[in-house]
């Protein structure tokens, strides 16, 4: 019990001391999780009916908020993308330059800010969106409104017709495309790795996220009562 109440604990005083540290420091953590969002995306491959890699960065994306809170967590993924546009290859493949912001995948970019600040809210405000289940739908909703929303809407702009084996799928002109041609360009291919990418941050913010208020969240005087899972 001592060395459950310990680690207990050592959580608490982590995300209070995350949350109270001096704005500097804060832009630090932010640069730091730019970073490793920079470095998961060289996990990347591509499919032939898509100019959407598959990487790991949406995995660092979904932590981002939970980690550095909404605001800072935003701050992050900005600074991903802002560093990328101007020259830091870090985009997948170690890309970089406003060609990928302006390509087909450049409203994921935008979607990896929203998703942050989205989880970044909740995990700050609701210690019960701490528990797996919860994170779990959370994250669920974040990758698939709130980072594929922009990006099929942006992806939608292409001409996608043109991108090798897109044919097969029957892909033709714009004003030919339906909303299904679309999303078997932008979701369905990700549908499976981005479903174990949210699960397994969700473990790890189920692992590592305190039980308890340290930011006077609106729900804490109810956690005691609920069994987390």
């Amino acid at each position: 019990m001592e060395i459950v109440a310990a680690i207990n604990r050592t959580k608490y005083d982590v995300f209070r001391w995350r949350y109270e540290l001096s704005i500097p420091k804060k832009l630090v953590m932010a640069v730091g999780m730019a970073a490793l969002t920079g470095l998961v995306a060289q996990i990347s491959f591509h499919i032939p009916i898509t100019p959407v890699p598959i990487t790991g960065q949406t995995f660092a994306v979904l932590l981002a908020g939970v980690l550095l809170g909404k605001r800072w967590g935003g701050v992050s993924l900005g600074i991903y993308g802002g560093l990328g546009v101007i020259g830091l290859p870090w985009f997948a493949g170690w890309s970089s330059g406003i060609g990928v912001l302006t390509g087909a995948t450049g409203g994921y970019l935008i979607g990896f800010i929203f998703a942050a600040i989205f989880l970044g809210h909740f995990t700050d405000k609701y210690v019960r969106s701490r528990s797996f289940l919860s994170m779990f739908v959370l994250m669920l909703f974040a990758n698939f409104v709130l980072i594929h929303g922009p990006g099929l809407l942006w992806l939608n702009s292409f001409a996608y017709e043109a991108w090798p084996g897109a044919s097969a799928l029957g892909l033709g002109p714009y004003e030919e495309r339906g909303l299904l041609a679309l999303l078997m360009v932008g979701t369905i291919p990700f549908v499976v790795g981005d479903i174990v990418k949210a699960a397994a941050a969700a473990v790890i913010v189920r692992g590592v996220t305190p039980k308890q208020a340290y930011n006077g969240e609106v729900d804490k005087d109810k956690w005691a009562n609920w069994r987390i899972p």
